[in-house]
């Protein structure tokens, strides 16, 4: 098993590569993050490449290409939270900033593992989307756009690649324990006048199971996905939140 992982040095990203790892797939990563690009193993592939930067993605694959011959896994898992802010106070250049790590590089990588795929007529291409993809968020327009678009690209995905043996799916993780989510609590809390744990309580207590996930619960459900176990599984939105049944955390 051959894996790559956008923004695999860090969070969800760092715990699909290891639980990819610990089943015996070679793993590579890429990041932004030099510093916990530093602190991945040895026998991972590790390529400090911005996702929106599409001679810098071309020439990733290509790398890959040539030490692997292929690829199997495509986990397009880079993202950022973008501006928490009401609609009328939110700058263009932030909106676009969002759209372009979570909904272009999620296009670029899926661009050039395509042929890669093809060619040996199999893969699995799983893109991360949010919770956010699936509801409306206040004071999270940018992200929930982006989100929402990112699945629109895997149901096409899925369609255009699958008589080739490539299945697209897209994983929705809801409130990640981790500091990415306590950044995204502190501006919440920020624009909302609200506590920090206000609003952690108000995210946790929109789920049916009250409580926030870890990242290994989201590299499980991507374990399976990109198995056999999941040969028939494609064009699929699989949430991994607890049952979201309330996504503003106001109420």
């Amino acid at each position: 098993m051959r894996v790559l992982v956008t923004a695999g040095a860090s969070g969800i990203g760092r715990a699909i590569a290891e639980a990819y790892a610990r089943e015996g797939a070679r793993v590579w990563v890429t990041d932004v993050d030099r510093e916990a690009l530093a602190s991945t193993p040895e026998n991972w592939g590790a390529a400090e490449v911005d996702v929106r930067d599409e001679a810098g993605m071309k020439a990733l694959f290509g790398e890959i290409e040539a030490a692997w011959g292929g690829l199997d896994t495509l986990c397009a898992n880079a993202g950022i939270a973008g501006p928490t802010a009401a609609i009328e106070d939110i700058a263009l250049e932030d909106w676009r900033d969002c759209v372009s790590v979570n909904l272009e590089g999620a296009f670029l990588a899926a661009k050039y593992a395509a042929p890669l795929m093809k060619a040996q007529k199999s893969g699995a291409i799983i893109v991360t989307s949010s919770t956010a993809g699936q509801h409306g968020y206040p004071f999270r327009a940018p992200y929930a756009a982006a989100k929402w678009a990112v699945i629109g690209l895997m149901k096409t995905l899925a369609m255009e690649l699958g008589p080739f043996g490539i299945r697209a799916n897209a994983i929705c993780p809801g409130a990640v324990e981790g500091p990415r989510m306590e950044g995204v609590l502190a501006r919440e809390a920020a624009a909302k006048g609200m506590s920090r744990d206000a609003v952690y309580e108000g995210y946790a207590g929109g789920t049916s199971m009250r409580s926030f996930v870890r990242a290994e619960d989201i590299a499980e459900m991507v374990l399976f996905l990109g198995s056999d176990k999941a040969r028939m599984v494609s064009g699929q939105v699989i949430a991994v939140d607890g049952h979201t049944v309330n996504p503003d955390p106001q109420v």
